[in-house]
């Protein structure tokens, strides 16, 4: 199957009383480039989730958006700091005695000072933290990969259509060639004939003239290898996987045998031809660079 790449994929994962959120977008990119955003305290589960994502995405710039929640009661500890509740005590009597004012700290206003009593989160269990994840980012990562096979088969059938296309414009080049060589050969007679009168006409000389021309204008090496283009590209659309690198490679060697073709054209019919021809393969290039 042919994969577009461009694609959007979420999933909600309640574990317990933790949820995870995962959410991905991505655009064409020629190369595999991940962009995640989690909460700090999970970064060192990076390197697992791009590993994770590399089992569905070959290209693409994706963006990773990872939300977390947790719902437990029991996630902070409160702490006491006796030894800076110390300090506090120490300096408060300290000023007493130096400045001689009444000491009237308590225990309530001593609580209140800076890191006497801090909240601490509980340690995570990394293995249950992650099972929790790896859940939510597979189910983004197989609704992600859906959105990409829908977009990629109507990719596919568009391409096809413009391949037909095309195949039909290189048998109108191939058809038209023998008109062109007949107009010329009459062309060319009656320009002699003009020329000479009633003298006789050297028909050597004038097949000489015709297959010098013909040699000129001839299109066939472009033309079959352009075919063979074209049945190429649609082969590797219907056998599908990663092949969007593939395509370009193919794309670009079509329109080097359009121009060919253009360059050599001889009448305004064929120019007309290959100017389709390189419209279509211009916009086949523009389709398949959208394409896993």
């Amino acid at each position: 199957m042919i994969k577009s790449m461009t694609g959007f994929g979420r999933c909600e994962n309640h574990q317990g009383d933790k949820k995870f959120t995962v959410e991905m977008k991505a655009v064409n990119h020629r190369y595999f480039d991940v962009n995640i955003k989690m909460p700090k305290k999970f970064s060192f589960f990076e390197a697992a989730i791009r590993n994770t994502l590399k089992n569905y995405i070959q290209r693409g710039k994706v963006d990773v958006f990872i939300t977390y929640e947790d719902y437990t009661d029991t996630n902070f500890s409160l702490k006491y700091n006796e030894n800076v509740a110390g300090e506090y005590l120490k300096y408060y009597r300290q000023m007493a005695e130096t400045f001689h004012l009444e000491n009237d700290m308590t225990v309530s206003a001593l609580g209140k000072c800076p890191e006497v009593f801090t909240l601490e989160e509980q340690d995570v269990n990394e293995a249950e933290i992650w099972s929790a994840l790896e859940k939510a980012l597979v189910g983004a990562s197989c609704q992600f990969v859906e959105t990409r096979i829908r977009e990629g088969e109507a990719l596919k059938n568009d391409l096809l259509e413009k391949l037909d296309h095309m195949l039909g414009n290189v048998e109108r080049v191939e058809l038209r060639y023998p008109d062109i060589v007949k107009a010329y050969r009459e062309k060319l007679e009656e320009k002699v004939k003009e020329l000479l009168g009633d003298a006789q006409i050297d028909e050597g000389r004038l097949a000489t003239e015709v297959v010098l021309f013909s040699d000129k204008i001839c299109t066939d090496e472009e033309t079959v290898r352009l075919k063979s283009h074209i049945e190429s590209m649609k082969a590797a659309l219907t056998e599908g996987g990663s092949v969007g690198r593939k395509l370009d490679f193919i794309a670009q060697e079509m329109n080097r045998e359009a121009n060919t073709i253009l360059s050599k054209a001889n009448d305004l019919e064929t120019s007309n031809i290959a100017i389709d021809l390189k419209t279509e393969i211009e916009k086949v290039r523009e389709q398949i660079q959208n394409i896993e």
